[in-house]
C-alpha cells in the first residue's frame, strides 16, 4: 500500500510538473538572438548575428553590444539573449544560461580580475596569503 501512494504521489508531481509554463527561446542552427521584452511584457527575439559557432561565441556578441550601449552613455547593465534553444544572461557577475526562463540558470562564463570572461576553473587560482 505504501508503495502503491508513494508511486501515485510522484505520478502527481510529475503530471503537474508537466503542465508548468515554460517560457523557451527559438531555436535556428547558428543563431544568436537579443531579447526584449516588450511594453506589454511579451518576449521579443531580435537576430544579433548569424553563423555563430558557439554559445560562448554568443555571449562575446551579447557582452559587446552591452558595452557599445554604456559607452553610448546608456544604462543597460543586463542584457538577455539566446542562442540554440538556451537563455543566455549578461549580468555583472558572469554569463549564465538555462533552458527556459523559469529554470535556473547557470554559470556559463565568470569575470577575470580584469573584467574579460572565462570559463570557470581556466584562470588559475592565486595563493592564499601565507
Amino acid at each position: 500500500m505504501l508503495v502503491r501512494t508513494a508511486l501515485v504521489a510522484g505520478l502527481s508531481i510529475l503530471a503537474l510538473s508537466a503542465c508548468a509554463k515554460r517560457t523557451l527561446p527559438p531555436g535556428g542552427q547558428g543563431v544568436c538572438w537579443h531579447v526584449v521584452k516588450d511594453k506589454s511584457g511579451e518576449l521579443k527575439f531580435n537576430k544579433l548575428k548569424s553563423n555563430v559557432p558557439t554559445l560562448e561565441h554568443c555571449a562575446a556578441e551579447l557582452e559587446s553590444m552591452r558595452i557599445r550601449f554604456l559607452r553610448m552613455g546608456g544604462t543597460v547593465r543586463e542584457v538577455t539573449g539566446a542562442y540554440m534553444g538556451n537563455f543566455i544572461f549578461v549580468e555583472r557577475q558572469g554569463i549564465f544560461t538555462a533552458p527556459s526562463l523559469e529554470e535556473h540558470p547557470y554559470l556559463a562564463l565568470v569575470r577575470t580580475g580584469d573584467g574579460r570572461l572565462a570559463v570557470p576553473g581556466a584562470m588559475p587560482r592565486e595563493p592564499a596569503p601565507q
